[in-house]
């Protein structure tokens, strides 16, 4: 087909079909939303119709759409240069910057960063800096835990569903029921890492009980195995405290973090000590690397994102918030409201009645989703920055259609 007929075809067939026939699609049926801009907690489509976002991008938004410091930042950092080499080997500003005010927040020993694109890359690179540091090969990680879809991060993905299609998987996977104190008996002088989300994000928010991950900081302390919690969904201050592991006063020995972090750019990284990570420095050399990992313009959009939040302190306002959701989503259709902070999950009786429910919600206005291993749960994670009436408007709708659900 020449250059005239592909543009004529193009105009002939809408924007939707364009989508569904060149995009690789991940499910029978997307959301399909036009989406024309961004901007705060609202998403507008080519009609202009607004939506208000509850979701935040799946907690990558988490001070909102087009913070007008990040718009500057970026700018900016357009004007200087883009990529100039592969990570780890130039000098780069934005990167040094980032780096020192990411570990300035963090608690020793987590004082040095590994730039990636993504949170699938920041588990992978956990997981491969773990075996090379202790030798090990052993992996434990938990049910219904979700660290992404790249080959190794699946392998320990805890939804058995999800992997079945894709194996051989990594050998030496162990996967132990989440909060469960007896399961961690499995960590044992023969495991290198185990990898938990802090707290449970696609299983519907699961919070863990405080004396359960001091049990497992515990355990990894008597096996010498390294603890990774992974704060990719709910790091960045969505739980109320910048990093969710504040809450249970433990420290990892390695951190992975990404969605929030890039304030709307892809950008990812694992933290751990200088120690632990030297050893990818040596035997061999490039033990990992990235291209991309610590893009300038990402990187300049993180410290913007990470600076707002460290000067403003949104998350300080996430348990009264929180509290605000719960007030006004007392219905009898919603079994319960699991979460912490503005990372929240309300359960229905089954996923036909939560997708019924999230559709009519995006009809008014409402965007949220469901979670992987909890499709009964609507998902509540707008943007830190959400005001309360914004709260109350949206819980209103959302009241409407489960009085609608119940006729």
């Amino acid at each position: 087909m020449d250059k005239y007929l592909f543009r004529l075809y193009s105009k002939m067939i809408s924007q939707k079909e364009q989508f569904l026939k060149y995009l690789a699609q991940t499910s029978p049926i997307p959301l399909s939303i036009e989406v024309e801009k961004a901007e705060g907690v609202w998403l507008f489509d080519k009609e202009g119709k607004k939506y208000l976002d509850l979701i935040s991008g799946i907690s990558v938004s988490n001070i909102g759409h087009r913070h007008p410091e990040v718009v500057k930042a970026i700018h900016g950092q357009l004007e200087k240069y883009l990529h100039v080499m592969v990570y780890g080997e130039f000098i780069l500003d934005t990167q040094v910057e980032l780096a020192r005010l990411i570990c300035s927040t963090l608690p020793t020993p987590l004082d040095n960063v590994f730039f990636v694109n993504s949170g699938s890359e920041a588990i992978e690179g956990a997981m491969k800096l773990s075996k090379r540091a202790t030798g090990r090969t052993k992996t434990v990680s938990f049910k219904n835990g979700y660290h992404g879809s790249t080959h190794g991060a699946l392998s320990i993905m805890g939804g058995e569903e999800y992997k079945n299609s894709f194996r051989p998987l990594l050998p030496d996977v162990y996967i132990v029921d989440f909060n469960d104190t007896d399961s961690l008996s499995e960590i044992d002088e023969r495991t290198a890492c185990v990898v938990a989300e802090t707290l449970q994000g696609e299983a519907g928010a699961i919070v863990p009980d405080t004396a359960y991950l001091q049990a497992l900081r515990k355990r990894c302390d008597e096996t010498g195995a390294l603890l990774v919690l992974d704060e990719v969904q709910c790091g960045m201050g969505r739980t109320g405290r910048l990093w969710a592991f504040e809450h249970f006063n433990i420290i990892p020995d390695i951190i992975a973090m990404a969605k929030g972090l890039g304030g709307g750019l892809p950008l990812g990284c694992f933290v751990t000590s200088k120690k632990l990570m030297q050893q990818l420095t040596h035997d061999p050399v490039l033990g990992h690397i990235s291209t991309f990992g610590g893009n300038p313009l990402c990187c300049a959009a993180a410290l913007a994102t990470l600076k707002v939040i460290l000067d403003e302190k949104p998350y300080l306002q996430a348990d009264k918030k929180e509290k605000l959701f719960r007030e006004n989503l007392n219905h009898p259709l919603i079994k319960s409201i699991r979460g912490k902070g503005l990372m929240l999950a309300l359960e229905f009786e089954s996923f036909e009645q939560n997708k019924r429910i999230i559709d009519r919600c995006i009809k008014k206005g409402i965007i949220t989703d469901w979670f992987l291993f909890a499709p009964n749960c609507m998902r509540i994670a707008p943007p830190l920055i959400i005001e309360e009436a914004e709260i109350k408007e949206a819980c209103k709708i959302i009241f409407e259609v489960l009085d609608k659900e119940r006729e």
